[in-house]
């Protein structure tokens, strides 16, 4: 990794210019997990929570958070996305959703920031509509996977953990 770029020479934050980067098609797979009671999975996976359907709720607002991302982050700048896709998958051992959020978008900068804030947001949602019998979730492994596009090119986790 080279330097960090969200500062002057100094040492200021600062926005980071990319007016003279060229647009590329970018795209970032971001990934983390809730972890819960046996009841709680249950009840996710049955769909009949009394606050409705949990997963197609977090889902909703993981699109949302991608796509408010320059919001929330002070230095990220605001992005046409051009797709946001929130998937699930239940793990019965230990009891647990995973969740992925995939951001697409042509631009000058990447999404990385927006994948990772729709997981975190998403895995939020879930326990917010759960807390009311399960207040001991956990979300944890929260990070992203691979990013493609602009100068850097193509990342995998598993690729830079070898």
């Amino acid at each position: 990794m080279s330097e960090l770029t969200h500062f002057n020479r100094r040492g200021e934050a600062h926005m980071v210019d990319v007016g003279d980067k060229p647009v590329t098609q970018r795209e970032a797979l971001a990934e983390g997990r809730i972890t819960m009671q046996d009841d709680t999975l249950a009840r996710i996976r049955a769909g009949d929570h009394k606050k409705g359907d949990v997963l197609g709720i977090a889902r909703v607002a993981g699109i949302m958070a991608a796509k408010r991302t320059a919001d929330l982050v002070p230095l990220c700048h605001p992005l046409p996305l051009t797709a946001v896709s929130i998937d699930f998958e239940l793990e019965d051992s230990p009891p647990a959703v995973r969740c992925r959020a995939r951001v697409r978008t042509g631009g000058q900068t990447g999404v990385e920031m927006e994948a990772l804030t729709a997981v975190q947001i998403a895995l939020l949602t879930i326990y917010d509509m759960c807390k009311a019998v399960d207040r001991g979730m956990v979300m944890t492994d929260i990070g992203l996977l691979e990013k493609r596009g602009g100068k850097s090119g193509e990342w995998r986790r598993d690729a830079a953990d070898k």
